[in-house]
């Protein structure tokens, strides 16, 4: 059994079986863990189909492996590390994706990492927490500092990267993943 299952207080652990069921609830009541489009219906149909397959897509350090993009590019994705919240059941989720060896990131990655708390445990710290513990796995990975990105309007999720020392770099406009405008931040690690 993972020790993350019996945690009473916020813990952050890579996604295991035994969290499996908690997190498929929170895609069946509407959450998505992208925040750039709604995956709920595809994560539970591979769930149903291989939970440990599902898992496995999850795991660290991934084989190197490709993706296509909308605007019809293929190209290599990134290591990454996810870490789901957990507070007893699922709260969210929380990811690391770096280039090996350096701190740039390639023009279709928007950010080192990316966050999701599910709206009915919003508002209690979680995604800062979050932040805070990945902010140290970046440091394993060799990060020297993290770009993260977040949508002009998302006033919660810039509150949760100032509180852990982010600093504001620039709003932009990305037309990739939807034309839009976010705002760009840096933490020095």
């Amino acid at each position: 059994m993972c020790a993350a299952c019996d945690m009473t207080f916020v813990g952050f652990a890579a996604p295991q079986l035994p969290m499996l069921a908690s997190y498929a609830d929170a895609l069946r009541q509407g959450w998505s863990p992208n925040n750039l489009h709604d995956v709920s219906g595809e994560q539970l149909a591979a769930i149903a189909a291989d939970p440990q397959a599902f898992l496995a897509t999850l795991a660290d350090n991934q084989p190197p492996s490709t993706r296509v993009l909308e605007d019809g590019r293929v190209v290599p994705l990134l290591p990454m590390r996810t870490r789901w919240i957990w507070d007893g059941t699922f709260c969210g989720v929380i990811g690391l994706r770096w280039q090996p060896g350096t701190d740039e990131l390639p023009d279709y990655v928007l950010g080192h990492t990316g966050y999701a708390v599910v709206p009915w445990k919003r508002g209690h710290g979680f995604a800062k927490r979050a932040l805070r513990h990945i902010l140290s796995e970046a440091r394993e990975v060799g990060l020297q500092h993290l770009t993260i990105t977040t949508d002009e309007g998302n006033i919660a999720s810039q509150k949760v990267v100032l509180a852990n020392g982010g600093e504001f770099v620039e709003t932009f406009a990305i037309v990739l993943y939807g034309p839009t405008r976010r705002h760009r931040y840096r933490i020095t690690l």
